[in-house]
């Protein structure tokens, strides 16, 4: 992108958040009158730390339509047992019109290392109570849920019953919370019943209609999570302010603050990520004790203009031979980013350095050549690409291993640096909950890609990851029938990286 039009860019997302932000904040609404469930969209905590958690819930009127009041006055406590007999911390706040009645509290002084319990009262109501956690100080192990892409009409939620059973230690969500549009040629197990989204009334009632989901719900209760945005939390195949419908950064813009808005408001992120900044941030560090480092990107947000594309427009197309895609200027990051991950390579003191994120990192070639790509992948922004490898050959870090979603299928990938030095794997969850892609998307995979040790792209579900001092493994746990809320779920493969090996071995 060039200085210009950087500049312009950048004008359009201030305007469009500047105009979100002048909502006047409102007075407490002493006459508020709750549905007979305000807490109907559930609780939720994120983004733990050795001494605290982010909490999260939003009060909504009947059938989960906004609440119609001024502010209202909202308690929270926390507690050392599921009866709450022992409340360790109690605070009052205001859930705010201008902000979708959402409320975020940011837990902070706790022990480190230890269970909490929560819950939220307003409105003559208490919600249901939801477990976090306080990250320890040290640490023998580690499970993460890692998942990608549910979408409503698509697949039952049921695979999150098979996530509550394994209790993990977090649940890493790496984007397509929502879709924000249908696919009419595909079959439909539930109706969006709304147009698609695009404004922030649209966005809040598509989140408000997932959050409604009562297996969704009860993942969030068990434990943390940790989010981050793809592509159809806005527009699909969006990059910065290119998008698929060609419009302008001055139209576009203030769709995406509407969605990014009401992203922030039903996730359980830290709001200090949101509130006074001109533009969200979300890439940020979520670290696990001594064990495990986890660095989370945002590669939406940043990123140059599609690559062999006409101007403002974005979508994921085949690319043959774009020299355009290798220019070394082109990010799927962003400066301050990408200096952000080189920073925390360089001082890594953990073992295993994990980096979450959305879209395919490893080259998937489509061809026998070499020569044709997907352009909404990192075969986009292959020196940005090159630069992170690089910084994973840092000699701070030994075990890295990049998690990746967005192409509803199962792949276990060689990293190596262009001229092939071993630099670690990265492990691609399917889709919790859509449609798989159509047969022959991917070209012949193994003829084309040697550094493809695995792919399953007839499976939904999600990928079980443990990890320990000495190893870490990953099981691909896939559901029979995701239109079927309890079809069964099983370990379809195992792979495990031995501490030090830089690969990922099928166990």
């Amino acid at each position: 992108m060039t200085g210009a039009n950087f500049d312009w860019h950048r004008r359009a997302v201030l305007g469009a958040m500047a105009a979100l932000a002048a909502t006047p904040a409102t007075a407490i609404d002493k006459g508020a009158r709750g549905a007979a469930d305000p807490f109907a969209l559930g609780v939720a905590s994120g983004d733990p730390d050795v001494d605290g958690f982010v909490l999260w819930t939003r009060l909504v009127g009947a059938f989960a339509e906004p609440l119609r009041a001024g502010a209202v006055e909202i308690r929270c406590e926390v507690a050392t047992d599921p009866a709450f007999r022992q409340i360790v911390r109690a605070s009052r706040g205001a859930a705010r019109p201008e902000r979708g009645h959402a409320v975020h509290v940011e837990i902070v002084g706790l022990p480190a290392g230890r269970p909490y319990w929560y819950r939220f009262h307003a409105l003559g109501a208490t919600s249901p109570a939801g477990r976090a956690a306080t990250v320890p100080h040290t640490a023998d192990r580690l499970r993460l849920a890692v998942t990608s892409c549910q979408h409503w009409e698509q697949a039952q939620f049921g695979v999150y019953r098979d996530i509550v059973a394994s209790a993990p230690d977090l649940v890493l969500q790496l984007g397509d919370y929502i879709y924000e549009q249908s696919y009419p040629d595909l079959p439909t197990v539930r109706s969006f019943g709304a147009p698609e989204p695009r404004d922030l009334a649209g966005y809040r009632q598509r989140h408000a209609l997932y959050k409604t989901d009562p297996d969704l719900q009860a993942a969030h209760r068990v434990c943390p999570w940790v989010v981050t945005w793809d592509d159809h939390e806005v527009l699909n195949d969006y990059a910065n302010l290119a998008n698929r419908e060609g419009l302008p950064p001055e139209l576009f813009a203030p769709r995406r603050a509407a969605a990014y808005q009401a992203y922030f408001e039903h996730m359980p992120i830290r709001p200090s990520l949101w509130r006074g900044r001109a533009t969200p941030r979300l890439y940020r560090s979520v670290d696990w004790a001594d064990l495990a480092s986890l660095s989370v990107l945002d590669t939406r947000q940043y990123r140059s203009a599609p690559p062999c594309a006409a101007q403002n427009v974005a979508r994921n197309v085949r690319l043959d031979a774009c020299a355009e895609a290798a220019a070394p200027s082109r990010t799927i990051m962003g400066r301050a980013q990408e200096q952000w991950l080189s920073d925390r390579l360089t001082q890594e003191s953990r073992p295993w350095s994990l980096v979450a994120q959305q879209v395919f990192f490893a080259p998937l070639w489509l061809d026998g050549s070499h020569q044709s790509t997907f352009s909404d992948q990192w075969d986009g922004y292959t020196a940005n690409r090159d630069r992170v490898l690089a910084g994973m050959r840092y000699p701070a870090v030994r075990n890295p291993v990049v998690l990746s979603g967005d192409v509803h299928s199962f792949w276990v990938n060689d990293l190596a640096t262009s001229d092939g030095v071993p630099v670690g794997s990265e492990i691609v969850t399917s889709a919790l909950g859509a449609a798989s892609p159509p047969s022959g998307r991917f070209g012949d995979v193994a003829r084309n890609n040697p550094h493809v040790r695995f792919h399953d792209i007839q499976h939904a579900g999600w990928v079980r990851l443990d990890v320990d001092q000495q190893s870490l493994r990953a099981d691909m746990r896939v559901i029979s029938d995701r239109i079927v809320a309890r079809s069964e779920v099983r370990t379809a493969a195992s792979f495990v990286a031995k501490s030090g090996s830089r690969d990922l071995v099928r166990s």
